[in-house]
């Protein structure tokens, strides 16, 4: 088990490892991203076995959280687990083709996320969407979760929030945990994790990778990436250190970020992250500092 960096989860008093799982990766049995259940259930083994303390999942996830239960129900105690709700879940839900958030599709979420993982409690719940402020608001979707959290069946109450909404989502006082996209080649809500943590929100990033090094991650090279090679973040590379490796350094370099959930099953790969994680962390602060200053000059920037 490796030695991994934790953070206080705001004001959850969670303390989760700084390099958290995201099983959106064991989704499907089927086509170009395929698992087996054999290599879920090794992939989320691994993961506890390496000290990763917080997954991450959905509702909408396919396969995966069905897959969450049938690994590593019988290992409950050493994760905290983040789901979500929104996410179709009732007859009306699937009809209405995107994410509602009544009364009734919130709680079936929740009940059916708790039997598929095999659990008696759900750390987290974040609202799925980001939805606007006016649309909690009318569905009542706060008070709701306020209400299963009062039955046990969830622990704090979130949000998977993005720009604009996220500031209207600060403002309103009743999250516990956002997660947000981010890493050096989406810096838009670098501000936002700042301002959600000194509010006491906890900050869960997604992204940090930016989906890995196209070519090596399995994934198509996506434009993204090329803001790598415009900012020749290249020459500051350690020896021997790959570019998603250098990607996730700067993520776990911002010091508001408490967690960040890293999806792969490649097992080769969350080794490598997690040695990432374990031994190398943050960057130094000059080499934070110059990333930050060549990203700038090529129009890579924070908002906030």
């Amino acid at each position: 088990m490796a030695n991994l960096p934790t953070a206080v989860l705001g004001r959850t008093g969670l303390e989760v490892t700084r390099l958290g799982y995201g099983a959106m990766e064991l989704r499907s049995d089927d086509g170009d991203r395929a698992v087996s259940d054999e290599q879920s259930t090794r992939a989320l083994n691994a993961v506890l076995d390496a000290g990763i303390n917080f997954i991450d999942t959905s509702v909408d996830y396919g396969l995966s959280e069905e897959r969450i239960g049938k690994a590593i129900s019988h290992r409950r105690d050493e994760f905290y687990i983040a789901t979500k709700c929104g996410c179709p879940a009732t007859p009306a839900a699937f009809e209405a083709d995107g994410h509602v958030y009544t009364r009734e599709n919130i709680v079936a979420a929740v009940n059916q996320s708790l039997r598929r993982m095999k659990t008696d409690r759900l750390d987290l719940v974040q609202f799925h969407g980001s939805p606007a402020k006016s649309v909690l608001d009318e569905n009542e979707a706060i008070e709701t979760l306020a209400g299963l959290r009062d039955q046990g069946k969830i622990r704090f109450i979130a949000s998977s929030s993005s720009l604009p909404n996220i500031r209207d989502h600060i403002e309103m006082g009743v999250f516990d945990a956002f997660q947000i996209p981010y890493s050096a080649l989406n810096r838009d809500h670098e501000g936002v994790i700042a301002q959600s943590a000194e509010a006491g929100i906890g900050t869960v990033i997604r992204g940090g990778v930016a989906k890995g090094e196209p070519g090596v991650s399995g994934v198509p090279r996506q434009e993204t990436w090329e803001t790598f090679d415009d900012a020749g973040l290249g020459e500051l590379l350690e020896s021997g250190e790959s570019k998603t490796a250098f990607i996730l350094r700067f993520t776990l370099s911002h010091p508001d970020m408490h967690t960040t959930i890293v999806g792969t099953q490649n097992l080769d790969h969350l080794e490598e992250n997690v040695r990432v994680a374990a031994m190398n962390g943050a960057l130094p602060d000059d080499v934070y500092a110059e990333a930050k200053r060549r990203l700038d000059g090529v129009g890579e920037s924070s908002e906030g």
